[in-house]
């Protein structure tokens, strides 16, 4: 989606939603508006005189908009063989307006889903090892949501070390890091993924663990 091209959005609709942002009034988007339903008709040559025509705005008013639509490069006037009005500038800016603001959207929505997905996790993981887990302990599962883990698969693979009688984030942290290396294996037919625990990392966690718990 972050994809959209600029042809694909509607001018008007973007024009509309965003021109506060860009400081336009609403006489400036009136002009605007009018310029580029003119253009529609085939209109190449916009001048004041022909916009106070349609308009409510006397035609001072309407150079007085022009000029500062052109200082702000909403507007440029094309000097060819004829001369011609064009709002490619101002598309541009809305354009990047609105993929900035598409990109805080999908930002947020992403960093609500991983919030959930965190809260879920963390009740699942208490609840099943009938224990509070140590700040450690939730760093370490915020570390597997951030590699790309969903929380279906890190409850998944809880499971199915509980159902083998292990009890700890080093069997489900081994067993995340098989399944990872053998999807890579699948899809690729190399892994990068190290499929080994780091010792330091588990006597760490042991630390912790009984630090918390003497606490």
């Amino acid at each position: 989606m972050s994809n959209i091209q600029m042809e694909a959005l509607d001018f008007r609709y973007l024009l509309l939603e965003y021109y506060k942002k860009l400081k336009l009034s609403e006489n400036d988007v009136a002009v605007i508006l009018m310029i580029d339903h003119l253009l529609g008709q085939k209109n190449s040559l916009i001048t004041p005189d022909l916009l106070s025509l349609k308009m409510n705005l006397s035609t001072r008013e309407i150079d007085k908009i022009l000029v500062s639509l052109i200082d702000r490069n909403f507007l440029v006037y094309d000097v060819g063989k004829k001369i011609k009005v064009s709002l490619k500038p101002l598309h541009k800016k809305l354009y990047d307006t609105f993929q900035v603001a598409l990109a805080k959207e999908q930002e947020v929505a992403s960093s609500e889903r991983k919030s959930a997905a965190l809260k879920n996790i963390y009740e699942v993981f208490e609840k099943e090892l009938n224990r509070t887990l140590t700040p450690l302990e939730f760093s370490l599962i915020g570390e597997w949501v951030n590699d790309g883990f969903s929380d279906e698969v890190i409850i998944a693979a809880l499971n199915e070390c509980l159902s083998k009688g292990k009890k700890t984030l080093k069997s489900v942290d081994r067993l995340l890091v098989q399944w990872k290396a053998r999807d890579d294996m699948e899809k690729e037919g190399i892994s990068l993924v190290k499929e080994t625990w780091d010792d330091d990392i588990e006597k760490t966690l042991e630390i912790a663990r009984a630090k918390w718990i003497d606490d």
